[in-house]
């Protein structure tokens, strides 16, 4: 027997030398030195619900609606985002939460992640001990609904007189907290880059290496990085993306301008994230005629930088 161990133990050592799995740690916390290795048709393609959050906010269309609409159009996944389910920001009944998640199955959607909205800056610290309670409340959805990943943020803004360091140092403690109980339960923690507290790629990341845990990452907004030069921004952050929201257009140095599909999925390829890529749109308008067409976009961008 101690012979066949050590056989099975060399043989593991040997792998791991041909294959790279020694230096395999999850993409939140991985610098991509074997993209070659990942398959990148691995990339699928979800809608953020947040593209039509004028109808389902106004009540002319409902989460059913969208999701018969995804399954119609060829998305692969739905990112149901919580401000839409009944009852937003109390907890749902686990029936409504396992009726979405029966729905999506017959319709052969993925759940790809879902999202509430969080204040950790906050300088009241009960304020703050209510925000923590809410975002694990929402962790135990996500859990129920199937979603892999939820979407928190940090907080509004710098609150008046309090030095950065200090409220950093307060919303990494609150996020701590929210990713230890998201292990607990599966669920992946991910802020999301907003233009907020986090507006460059070097607060974001300073904000994940202080939380070092592979159950926490980035929602890699490509819309909201508007401080420096997006797309340079979005490359040092690609490394730790856990999910992404693919936006149409950026606004940079007060200038709008239409997203470059291809030479963001250049950037997406060349990280090792492979997963769903949940597209946003936020132009003025229907959404259901919106989206078919931004989704084309996407697809044929899509399918000349991966194939």
């Amino acid at each position: 027997m101690e012979n066949e161990r050590r056989k099975f133990l060399g043989s593991l050592a040997t792998l791991s030398l041909i294959t790279g799995f020694r230096d395999f740690t999850f993409p939140a916390v991985q610098q991509v030195n074997n993209k070659a290795k990942v398959d990148s048709t691995r990339l699928k393609i979800s809608l953020n619900a947040y593209s039509f959050n004028a109808p389902l906010t106004g009540g002319t269309t409902t989460l059913a609606k969208v999701m018969d609409f995804c399954a119609e159009q060829g998305f692969d996944a739905i990112d149901i985002t919580g401000y839409y389910f009944m009852g937003y920001p109390k907890v749902p009944a686990d029936e409504y939460i396992f009726e979405l998640k029966r729905k999506a199955h017959q319709l052969g959607l993925e759940i790809s992640g879902t999202g509430i909205r969080n204040d950790f800056t906050d300088p009241d610290k009960s304020k703050r001990a209510g925000e923590v309670r809410f975002v694990k409340s929402w962790i135990e959805v996500a859990a129920k609904l199937g979603a892999p990943v939820i979407r928190i943020f940090t907080g509004k803004a710098m609150p008046a007189g309090n030095p950065r360091e200090e409220v950093e140092d307060r919303v990494i403690a609150d996020i701590i907290s929210c990713v230890e109980h998201g292990e607990k339960h599966g669920v992946i923690v991910a802020v999301q880059n907003h233009n907020d507290f986090i507006k460059t790629a070097e607060e974001a990341l300073n904000i994940i290496k202080k939380v070092n845990s592979e159950w926490f990452g980035l929602v890699l907004d490509t819309g909201s990085f508007v401080t420096n030069e997006p797309y340079s921004e979005i490359a040092k952050m690609a490394p730790y993306a856990v999910n992404w929201q693919v936006k149409e257009k950026l606004n940079y140095q007060g200038k709008e301008q239409l997203m470059d599909l291809e030479k963001l999925f250049h950037i997406v390829n060349a990280s090792a994230y492979r997963g769903y890529l949940p597209i946003e749109t936020l132009s003025a308008g229907d959404p259901f005629i919106i989206v078919p067409v931004f989704l084309k976009q996407v697809r044929e961008a899509l399918a000349k930088v991966v194939g």
